[in-house]
């Protein structure tokens, strides 16, 4: 793509185009070329501008932005960022956009539009990213659930599956754990950049689309096989040894990729207790987290494996984890749960 990122910002206060488009507008990569104030100007900009990326606001009069995602993406297909406050207090119209294509989302302070800048930097890490997206992946497939129950051995090679992700990692995880067996042998944990107030939705959602048992972890749960543990967005979740049996726990160290969850902190957790009898997965997302969490696992003799550049929406993390040396095997999204499955034989 072009050296400069054209950004069409749409949004229906005044006031909030103007300090979105001064936030973007410092970076010198980014070019705000269009602002509109609701969902019918932006499908109309998009069409005429063709805009590397789009920032959209969800309720806004004459349209609003679940619309524009949908038409935009069936028309003229771009990289979303969803930027509203409508995910401080009801989550399913976020979920619903990105269920259409939207690539990412952040909450917008709700208090003040000061505050704005209060997320300037994760806006603009976003907008980069989604401007290096894979749009073919964006829209999401129906999924369903795995019926028949898989036949494992007595004795398996593995104990737990870690998963780690961040933009586009929803589609993504979803894809995994709806192809996991309901008598799945192991427990599985999972690290998802996302709002603290999202996590529970999403785990939520996930439940939904697996019979196994998917919950936000919570401190002294003991892990279990048939159960899917999702990391709370405002603490970093880890895995100890309590007394022959492996809890979650929680840590107040701050890690230099990400916090909030950190994929690292989980990752070096797993590979402490599990060693060799634990499994890594390293999904779409941008940035460097999960490759020192996977380097643990692969040092303490765990298999390692990351999602392929093809079917990554953002390829940063997988692309990391790969180029450290410590990934054993690079799979497509569709076939990472079942190859897990089989991996544990």
């Amino acid at each position: 793509m072009n050296e400069e990122i054209k950004v069409l910002v749409a949004d229906d206060s005044s006031v909030m185009r103007l300090l979105i488009s001064d936030i973007l507008n410092k970076e010198k990569e980014i070019n705000v070329i269009s602002k509109v104030c609701n969902g019918k100007e932006a499908i109309a900009e998009t069409f005429d501008n063709q805009p590397d990326v789009v920032v959209m606001d969800m309720n806004m009069g004459q349209y609003g932005g679940l619309y524009a995602v949908e038409q935009i993406m069936r028309q003229k297909p771009t990289p979303i960022v969803m930027l509203s406050a409508v995910g401080n207090t009801d989550l399913s119209p976020i979920m619903k956009a990105i269920d259409l294509g939207a690539i990412d989302y952040l909450n917008k302070p709700a208090k003040s539009n000061v505050r704005i800048k209060d997320i300037s930097q994760d806006l603009v890490k976003k907008v980069k990213a989604a401007a290096n997206s894979n749009l073919e992946l964006l829209v999401q497939e129906d999924l369903k659930k795995v019926a028949a129950p898989h036949t494992f051995s007595s004795d398996l090679d593995y104990d737990v599956i870690v998963i780690g992700s961040s933009t586009g990692g929803p589609t993504a995880v979803e894809k995994v754990i709806s192809r996991l067996p309901e008598n799945l042998a192991v427990p599985v944990l999972i690290a998802q950049h996302m709002p603290e107030n999202f996590i529970p939705s999403f785990a939520s959602r996930l439940n939904r689309l697996t019979p196994l048992t998917v919950e936000v972890g919570k401190l002294g749960t003991v892990l279990q096989p048939r159960h899917v543990y999702v990391a709370p967005g405002k603490l970093n979740m880890i895995v100890q040894n309590k007394e022959g049996q492996a809890e979650i726990a929680f840590t107040k160290k701050k890690y230099k990729e990400f916090n909030y969850p950190s994929v690292d902190a989980l990752m070096c957790s797993v590979a402490k207790v599990y060693g060799s009898k634990s499994i890594g997965v390293i999904l779409t997302g941008m940035g460097k987290d999960g490759t020192s969490g996977i380097t643990e696992i692969k040092k303490s003799g765990g298999f390692t494996v990351a999602q392929s550049k093809e079917t990554s929406v953002v390829f940063g993390m997988p692309r990391e984890a790969i180029n450290s040396g410590n990934v054993d095997r690079v799979v497509a999204i569709n076939e990472i749960g079942f190859f897990l499955v089989s991996s544990l034989n």
